[in-house]
């Protein structure tokens, strides 16, 4: 017995710059056909600052999925074709209106890219941790929080944190750098 899925048709296809939304019949393996919807996004990057011992978040942003502001880290989408690691300068640009002259290191939380929400969408999320110079001031009309590097702060911005690749890629590296892993 056949124990891949196969796609029977495609019954939607909608596309727009960041997503396409597809419908389409899968046949499982026992035969049965079902209906399945996914979204293919662009992958996502976030990004946590970190300038003298603090973690650098940009001012809460609007989140249309939830109708409020958020605080969140500096990220955004990679565009098709463009390389992950190049999008981090322009993301800490645009959000904390920094250069890459700035950025003191630059280390990947992973280089794959974890799957976001695999059985409704292909996207893939990538964490960067930015070590900016000591010495570069962040603009405060773009400066929305600042957090010690210490177990009593990262539990008050876990706290604050509602978004989930924001909370994930935090975890990450706070895993990483406290246990050696």
């Amino acid at each position: 017995m056949n124990t891949d899925w196969q796609t029977q048709d495609r019954f939607l296809e909608l596309r727009s710059k960041w997503m396409t939304l597809i419908g389409e019949h899968l046949q499982d393996e026992t035969g049965q056909v079902l209906e399945y919807w996914r979204i293919e996004k662009a992958d996502s990057v976030v990004i946590l600052p970190i300038q003298n011992q603090k973690l650098i978040l940009p001012l809460p942003t609007y989140r249309p999925g939830m109708g409020e502001k958020t605080l969140d880290f500096p990220g955004g989408r990679v565009e098709e074709g463009e390389e992950v690691i190049k999008v981090v300068p322009k993301i800490l640009q645009r959000e904390l209106g920094i250069t890459s002259e700035s950025i003191s290191q630059l280390t990947p939380l992973n280089t794959q890219g974890w799957t976001i929400n695999s059985s409704f969408s292909n996207q893939k999320l990538f964490g960067f941790v930015a070590e900016l110079e000591a010495t570069v001031q962040i603009p405060s009309n773009l400066l929305g929080a600042m957090y010690l590097i210490n177990q009593d702060s990262m539990a008050s911005l876990l706290n604050s944190l509602k978004c989930l690749q924001c909370r994930t890629v935090l975890l990450e590296w706070w895993t990483k750098s406290n246990l050696g892993i």
